[in-house]
């Protein structure tokens, strides 16, 4: 059959055969299965075949890295087994069927808030700034802040809440934008959608509690009345309302003409879509506000408040991923109307702000190396300090689930030491580790000793529990590559050069930092990474175009007439592009000159599509060099700057 026959047959047998296999594709080096039962596969096994460089799970696929010959060898497979192959995208929606309910629920949560994170981190930020400038009071015996003794910083303070009422009171508007572009549906409809939960015209959803319900405007349509109630900052409403419009736009595209559909569909998705959203999502969202707000009061007072703080502390950062924490307030502010003119429920929320800030600090900790990873972390655990959560909750905990849980536990323990104490506060609204400063200063030092509880135990949990749950890929780089392909050498005369120079310009790494594990544990080879400032690679050297990845662009094998050779990767899983942004500039089997451009590509597009830059140059075979050593830490030139070289 082929070079690969023996292997490609016990291969076949210890995945689970034929019938355990949903669907295959590859890459530039992995063979890409998604199985109908992932526990048939005998890792040890498959990691011992001689073709097999290493095996990992992600996303569903059981990822089988084969190297520079896995085109060859997926053909052969793929003949053998009698199983057609598929695309990638194919192979991703197939493995999406291995998920339980909670993976997707989670997955599908992922997906939704991850293109708002940067917004919800810099509204955390601003918040966060705000709080210390307005509403902390560290002037004239504590009655007066920054912004209360000081013209510049009052006007700061309220230019301030031009960008954080419309990351988080508008918030509404980016969920149900985000819920149609993962759906594929029209995303202008989302957003319309999005804004008449949030009009002007509507009474805001932060006073609904405060305002009694006479006074809240209704819709009169004489055999009806609907309250026009506002839905800022709240998620599950949002959320529920971007499902219903998704749905019935798809439904109306699927009976609709299409000559008239351009007209049809938008009027018959959106209509619906908002009167269904003020009619029956957002009074369910708001009776379930109501039911955990009077939960919340009745718990505080009650003879079993020690218990209730532990429940509280434990499931208060949920709530805020819901939304429903704004209901809070309006007890809180209750709280503060009573003889006593003081709160124990805020204290608990300032220690809930810390305690999953400590989760994201330990995950900056254990993810110190992985720089995508820490450009969330940073930000995300100084806007949780400061005491705006989001940020972290889905930026960070939530993407891994178990920070959230640990930050839950601390929070607990935290809350009840609180409610133990008595601790109480004369104010609201200033939460993290500033929010000391509105606690009675009789309280100040038991406090502290909840405070000191709600970073030590989530930050050693998370320490914990990560080191063991944390892949190499999540602490180091956790997007997995597609690296370059196989080399079928055609040898030209042996030349004297002895060295591989810059493929681009940019600071040269040592491929340890590559945020890649299969790169940077040299399952391909040696080599070096560049994080480039230009957008053309060029041949490091004259050699031949052994394979290239036509498709999608990102990546190519060349081979130097000595056999050396080489693969070059532009990104990292720059493969789910599709080969948008990139342009390549060879054939498989041309002869290039060094210097010669190989691949251009478009920084702005990778890193949109969420993916870095960083470039791989690798050995992958050393032909009849020796001694070949790699040349880093420094910024290089293409074409001039020396990176590998051998005797």
């Amino acid at each position: 059959m082929g070079k690969y026959e023996s292997d490609v047959k016990r291969l076949l047998e210890l995945v689970g055969g034929k019938a355990n296999i949903q669907a295959v594709s590859h890459c530039m080096t992995r063979m890409r299965f998604v199985l109908i039962d992932p526990k048939k596969a005998d890792e040890k096994a498959i990691e011992d075949l001689p073709s097999v460089k290493g095996t990992f799970t992600q996303a569903g696929q059981y990822q089988v890295i084969i190297g520079n010959d896995v085109a060859e060898f997926y053909n052969e497979f793929t003949a053998y087994a009698g199983i057609e192959g598929v695309s990638k995208d194919a192979v991703k929606a197939a493995a999406k069927t291995n998920q339980n309910m909670a993976q997707k629920i989670m997955g599908t949560l992922g997906e939704i808030f991850a293109p708002l994170i940067p917004a919800l981190i810099c509204g955390g930020l601003v918040l966060g700034f705000r709080n210390v400038i307005g509403e902390i009071n560290f002037f004239n015996n504590g009655t007066q802040s920054l912004a209360d003794v000081s013209q510049f910083w009052a006007g700061m303070y309220n230019f301030l809440w031009l960008i954080g009422e419309a990351v988080f009171h508008l918030l509404p508007v980016g969920i149900v934008w985000s819920i149609t572009r993962k759906m594929g549906t029209t995303q202008i409809l989302g957003i319309i959608l999005g804004l008449t939960l949030v009009s002007s015209q509507l009474l805001n959803g932060f006073n609904v509690a405060t305002t009694p319900a006479s006074e809240i405007p209704v819709w009169d349509f004489g055999f009806a009345k609907v309250e026009m109630i506002g839905y800022q900052g709240q998620v599950i409403a949002a959320m529920m309302a971007g499902f219903v419009l998704v749905y019935l736009e798809k439904f109306f595209r699927k009976i609709c003409p299409e000559v008239i559909s351009m007209i049809v569909v938008p009027f018959c998705s959106l209509v619906p879509a908002v009167i269904i959203a003020h009619t029956v999502v957002g009074p369910i969202g708001w009776t379930i506000g109501n039911a955990i707000g009077n939960v919340v009061y009745a718990g505080l007072t009650s003879d079993f408040r020690f218990i209730f703080a532990a429940v509280f502390g434990l499931l208060y950062a949920p709530l805020v991923m819901t939304g429903l924490h704004h209901m809070t307030n309006a007890i809180d502010s209750q709280l503060l109307n009573t003889p006593a003119q003081s709160t124990i429920l805020w204290p608990m929320i300032a220690l809930s702000n810390i305690a999953q800030g400590s989760s994201v600090l330990a995950m900056s900790v254990l993810q110190k190396k992985n720089e995508r990873a820490q450009q969330i972390n940073v930000p995300a655990c100084i806007s949780c300090y400061l005491g705006v959560t989001e940020p972290a909750l889905f930026g960070v905990n939530l993407k891994y689930v178990f920070p959230l849980v640990c930050g839950m536990i601390g929070s607990c323990i935290a809350a009840m030491i609180s409610v133990g104490c008595g601790i109480e506060a004369l104010s609201i609204g200033v939460g993290g580790l500033p929010g000391i400063l509105s606690i009675k200063p009789e309280y100040w030092g038991l406090f502290l000793l909840a405070m000191a509880v709600a970073i030590v135990v989530p930050f050693v949990l998370t320490f914990l529990v990560g080191k063991i749950r944390l892949s190499k890929e999540d602490r180091f780089g956790r997007d997995n590559t597609d690296i370059p392909a196989e080399t079928d050498s055609t040898t030209a005369a042996v030349s004297d050069v002895k060295e591989l120079k810059a493929i681009l310009d940019g600071k040269v790494m040592p491929i340890e930092e590559a945020p890649d594990d299969v790169f940077s544990q040299k399952i391909m080879g040696d080599g070096v990474a560049i994080e480039p400032s230009n957008t053309v690679v060029t041949a490091p050297a004259d050699c031949d175009v052994s394979v290239v990845m036509a498709d999608t662009g990102h990546a190519c094998g060349l081979t130097l007439p000595n056999g050396l050779e080489l693969l070059i990767h532009v990104g990292v899983d720059t493969v789910d592009m599709g080969g948008d942004g990139f342009r390549l500039l060879v054939n498989e089997g041309d002869h290039v000159k060094a210097g010669q451009p190989l691949i251009e590509f478009d920084p702005e597009k990778i890193k949109a599509a969420g993916h870095p830059c960083t470039t791989m140059l690798i050995v992958t075979a050393e032909g009849s060099a020796s001694g070949i050593a790699m040349h880093s830490g420094m910024e290089a030139k293409a074409g001039e700057t020396a990176v590998i070289s051998w005797k």
